[in-house]
């Protein structure tokens, strides 16, 4: 494990990790997508995530960002 990694490892667990909830009406589903270190950083990886779930097809796509601890499962 390299160490940027495992310093998102550690503030997630810490639960100071920046996360994105990311939700979309069709399909109906939840996506959290993260860690990351920094609001920052989370924005701007962010907006590919959510360029991808549009060419994809999604509709309706809604996010919050928040800073929390995570785990699996990361999609319901």
């Amino acid at each position: 494990m390299g160490p940027i990694r495992a310093l998102r490892s550690l503030g997630n667990i810490l639960g100071l990790a920046w996360w994105a909830r990311v939700e979309t009406m069709d399909p109906n589903v939840t996506y959290w997508f993260g860690p990351f270190l920094t609001r920052k950083g989370l924005k701007v990886n962010l907006s590919f995530f959510l360029q991808d779930l549009s060419i994809e097809g999604s509709q309706s796509i809604s996010h919050k960002l928040l800073r929390c601890r995570r785990s699996e499962p990361l999609t319901k």
